[in-house]
């Protein structure tokens, strides 16, 4: 009795031996694909924050040169309405000086 009572406890304590490296080799690979899965999600905000970020200064960009341009439109169209409103002042003034010559010369 007492060689099959030991030979059933050597059993036990290599089925527990054999059980712990498994669930030691289980929580490894566990953790593995716990640190693999992190990676690839660290690694995929960084490219979703790195395209928002393109995306945000490409648009503030646009938005910049649409703004000069139509400031650029502005001023020429100022610069059209001041240079035709001198010559209509132009073209005023000398009206009334040939006014002013031909009284005089009546």
């Amino acid at each position: 009795m007492k060689t099959f009572t030991a030979g059933l406890a050597l059993a036990a304590a290599l089925g527990l031996a054999a059980c712990t490296n498994n669930a030691r080799n289980e929580s490894a690979e566990a953790g593995n694909a716990i640190a693999a899965d992190t990676e690839a999600t660290m690694d995929n905000a960084a490219g979703d924050v790195e395209g928002a970020s393109e995306e945000a200064f490409g648009s503030a960009e646009r938005s910049m040169d649409n703004t000069g341009d139509s400031i650029e439109r502005g001023a020429d169209r100022t610069g059209d309405a001041i240079g035709n409103a001198a010559d209509d002042a132009a073209d005023a003034t000398g009206e009334a000086l040939q006014d002013a010559g031909n009284a005089l010369k009546d």
